[in-house]
């Protein structure tokens, strides 16, 4: 068996629907998982905004430009009138959900059932489009076996028991479609794995059936060597070990949801990037064990804020360091990069939502300053930091670029760099022209 992911931008249009049929329509026994349509999600997220914020009337006018879209995509998308009309019965359900509340009290159980609309959607209106065209499958829903624990992180022995579970009600089946990113949580309420988790989905259902490969396809062919959007003429890395790939994905390349890569990591299963819009291309084969030596990717990370906290009193006291972090963990903020002196500690982060609280706990031990509009450029290769170098061809080509924060040793195979975001796309080119 394999598992099979197709992002919004694969499902974007009608016809891209079409194109994904056929890539599945073989007799290999399998399981989709479907994202939301290209753009729905963040439409959502706008709706239950305007919903929060009590403008209501505002969220009703959104809503109903998203099911007229909906409406043309039925029509586009079935050719039998009785389909058509299913079609349009099933947009018109799921919208009166979503319209309900502009007339109730909306909540975060709420808004969390109105992000799910998405994926229910696109996976009913791929699943009767099988049907239409005679292809024998079944929609499983992952609301039945995908669940999240009282600490975020998936119940993988849940998931497994209740996903095997459901599979036995159709032994006769090699098809199954479900959705990617949502969830229940433990008080069965509807939830999500957070942006980007239908990758995430993909990897939990593919290590909890040990399957033989997963598959994520998107609308580019695999990882590049460097970021597209600004470097000319990038080209797919062929092979990636697990942890290589980890280190782009958490480092800005979009194509991989940085969680989804160490589900398969632990059972050992390959994941295979592809590309829906140019299915022949090999795209990237990531595995255990590395192939290839050097440098082979680089990435960034947009968004950063840095906090230096200074305090010659403290820093070498003991416990002091425990405390920084503790303030950190305290408002569940991960960091990125540190740095320390005798003096001082640099810490990055990519998440502001509690900066504020977070610099007023971490003024009790010293000084704080606080820069943000930075990126982290990220290095990857086959454990280049024991490669003698590399680490030297990074900074000459960088020699240009005020370089403010410097992680190389924590991994084996990732040198990270922290620059203003104004160098970021120069920076760029210059690692490609010397790699």
């Amino acid at each position: 068996m394999k598992v099979l992911k197709f992002g919004g931008t694969s499902l974007e249009t009608a016809e891209r629907m079409k194109s994904v049929a056929n890539i599945i329509n073989n007799e290999e026994k399998k399981i989709v998982v479907l994202s939301a349509m290209s753009g729905t999600t963040n439409i959502l997220i706008e709706i239950t905004d305007k919903l929060h914020k009590k403008e209501n009337k505002e969220a009703a006018e959104m809503i109903k430009n998203l099911e007229l879209d909906y409406l043309t995509v039925v029509d586009e998308l079935y050719t039998d009138l009785e389909y058509k009309q299913k079609g349009k019965e099933l947009i018109n359900y799921h919208f009166d959900y979503i319209s309900s509340f502009t007339r109730d009290l909306f909540s975060i159980h709420e808004e969390r059932a109105v992000l799910a609309q998405g994926e229910l959607i696109s996976t009913a209106l791929f699943h009767n489009y099988l049907l239409e065209h005679k292809i024998n499958s079944v929609l499983l829903p992952a609301l039945n076996f995908m669940r999240i624990n009282t600490n975020t992180e998936p119940d993988n022995y849940y998931i497994e028991e209740n996903l095997k579970r459901e599979l036995k009600k159709y032994s006769d089946c090699n098809l199954f479609i479900t959705q990617g990113y949502i969830c229940r949580n433990m008080y069965g309420e509807i939830d999500n794995l957070k942006r980007g988790g239908s990758d995430y989905s993909a990897s939990l259902i593919g290590a909890a059936l040990e399957v033989e490969e997963i598959q994520i396809w998107t609308d580019i062919s695999g990882f590049h060597n460097n970021d597209p959007r600004y470097v000319k003429n990038t080209y797919p890395i062929p092979y990636l070990s697990f942890d290589e790939a980890a280190e782009l994905a958490y480092f800005g390349a979009k194509i991989l949801h940085p969680s989804s890569v160490f589900p398969a990591k632990l059972k050992d299963i390959q994941v295979h990037l592809k590309n829906t819009l140019n299915p022949s291309e090999p795209g990237t084969i990531i595995k255990s064990g590395a192939e290839g030596k050097g440098i082979k990717g680089v990435a960034v990370k947009d968004g950063i804020t840095v906090i230096k906290i200074k305090s010659g009193r403290m820093l070498l006291a003991y416990g002091f360091m425990r405390k920084v972090f503790e303030v950190f963990e305290s408002y569940k903020t991960p960091i990125d990069m540190i740095t320390t002196s005798e003096i001082a500690v640099s810490v990055t982060i990519d998440n502001k939502t509690y900066l504020n609280q977070i610099v007023t706990e971490l003024n009790k031990y010293g000084n704080v300053e606080v820069n943000d509009d930075m990126v982290i450029l990220c290095v990857v290769g086959h454990n280049i930091i024991e490669q003698k170098g590399y680490i030297n061809k990074v900074f000459e080509a960088l020699k240009n670029f005020s370089i403010r924060m410097i992680s190389f040793g924590g991994s084996r195979h990732n040198i990270s760099i922290l620059i203003n975001s104004i160098d970021k796309k120069n920076a760029l080119i210059s690692l490609n022209d010397l790699f």
